[in-house]
């Protein structure tokens, strides 16, 4: 389901469903996709608006209207209406489209709406219900919100104290997902509080040493000898301001900035960024992860 949606509940004695309206990011059409989590139903119309009710209401003709129907007390005035279907399963009762029960669902275009934003109630009149009434004509409103999306993650990120001519990390660490303590995913806050935590006290390497800090994904590929290898690919960079980031803080502040600008837009490994040379460990910098935690040898490498 696309980010951009609302969802509204109903939830009765014999039964309970969702609908779920939102907009398709192609064509800007909004849908709603009702689904039946206890009970069933046979959906006949659906109904929305927003939330002033104020002008003429719309209504559909005969069993299909919304007669009667409050919202805490109030008269709604509905802004559109969509027939679905007639009331009145017949022979075919499990045939029939908008006969759903727990488990199924029924997806439907509303018309005359540009965006989600415009629908703040949502009712639904349909017949054949697991209700003691046998019908409903429900109303829902204060609909749910999708979750904010989780934070994205990363394979590995170069943490670069100087930067080369070639623009790779001179001077460094690589830090890979599986380096962050147990059960820490590869958010960059978990990167940041992880290499904070091992350099903060090193006057070579803590976060105020920092020019710029590559985000990498690992891409499937072969060496020379054509066995296959993890090629690490770079998706984007921070660097950092003239005087340097002073704390975790300052550098989470960048990223977020970064974000927000659309670094992470439109990053795929067919659009061209820039590959990076593996870089191998050469054991030349002594440090503190290596003592005694159990870390794996190849869980950071070393500029």
């Amino acid at each position: 389901m696309p980010d951009h949606s609302k969802t509204f509940t109903y939830e009765l004695e014999g039964l309970s469903y969702t609908v779920t309206v939102f907009e398709d990011p192609v064509t800007g059409s909004v849908f709603a996709e009702v689904e039946v989590l206890e009970g069933s139903m046979d959906v006949n119309a659906i109904y929305y608006g927003d939330d002033d009710f104020s002008g003429d209401s719309a209504s559909l003709d005969g069993p299909l209207n919304m007669n009667g129907t409050r919202l805490e007390g109030e008269h709604i005035q509905w802004d559109g209406a969509v027939a679905l279907s007639d009331p009145g399963l017949g022979p075919d009762a499990d045939e029939k489209e908008t006969y759903l029960q727990s488990g199924e669902s029924y997806l439907v275009e509303l018309t005359d709406v540009s965006s989600i934003d415009e629908i703040d109630v949502l009712g639904i009149r349909a017949t054949s219900t697991t209700t003691e009434e046998g019908s409903i004509k429900s109303v829902s409103d204060e609909p749910e919100d999708p979750e904010d999306p989780e934070d994205p993650t990363f394979e590995k990120i170069g943490f670069g104290v100087e930067i080369g001519a070639n623009g790779g990390i001179a001077n460094g660490v690589y830090v890979f997902e599986e380096a962050l303590p147990e059960g820490q995913d590869g958010t960059f806050e978990n990167y940041v509080a992880y290499y904070d935590s091992l350099y903060a006290e090193d006057p070579d390497y803590n976060i105020t040493q920092l020019e710029s800090v590559i985000f990498l994904e690992l891409v499937p590929g072969t060496d020379d000898n054509g066995n296959p290898i993890d090629i690490p690919q770079e998706l984007f960079r921070i660097d950092a301001p003239e005087d340097g980031w002073n704390s975790a803080d300052d550098l989470l502040a960048s990223y977020e900035e970064a974000v927000a600008n659309g670094a992470l837009d439109g990053v795929s490994a067919d659009e061209g960024v820039e590959l990076i040379a593996a870089l191998s460990l050469d054991g030349s910098y002594d440090d503190p992860a290596m003592d005694g935690d159990g870390m794996e040898e190849d869980a950071l490498e070393f500029m």
